[in-house]
């Protein structure tokens, strides 16, 4: 079992005043860094001189780095690049189809209502235009589209 030390009673005042103080502590700086987030620094600059245009290699900037107390082979330096490029990738395709989304619901939300199209809704099938999307998706939305134009006695059921 444990030995409990003989420290002064704690008080709910004492308890305030410490919660104040550790509330108001901001993280430490910290003076070492893992070589991934290193090279994520310096990518723009080790991209630029493994370019064509410089012509350098990753060994040559490893031994660049190296009299700099950098420790890198030019392997792990060129892996680290590829890790780098390949989770931006992700992330771009990431948000460009969360706005693709977001753009054809704002597009189709804003169309213009053709009111002869209402009266006799089997016309407002029209063919989808060939885009990036698959057939199924633009097929759901013609539906979409349909349905939203068609009141609500006049709907029929187009899942096959």
């Amino acid at each position: 079992m444990s030995e409990h030390q003989n420290s002064e009673i704690i008080t709910k005042g004492k308890i305030d005043k410490a919660i104040n103080l550790l509330k108001s502590q901001k993280p430490k700086e910290r003076e070492d860094v893992s070589d991934r987030e290193a090279i994520r620094k310096m990518r723009r600059y080790i991209e630029k001189l493994t370019s064509n245009k410089y012509g350098y290699s990753y060994d040559e900037v490893s031994e660049m780095l190296k009299d700099l107390g950098i420790n890198l082979t030019g392997g792990r330096i060129k892996y680290l690049i590829g890790e780098l490029k390949k989770n931006t990738r992700r992330h771009q395709k990431k948000n460009q189809g969360e706005t693709t989304t977001k753009q054809v619901l704002i597009e189709s939300q804003s169309e213009p209502v053709d009111t002869a199209s209402e009266q006799n809704p089997s016309e407002t099938h029209s063919k989808p235009e060939s885009s990036s999307r698959g057939k199924r998706k633009n097929l759901s939305l013609v539906n979409q589209q349909h349905n939203n134009q068609a009141t609500p006695s006049a709907r029929t059921d187009t899942s096959t």
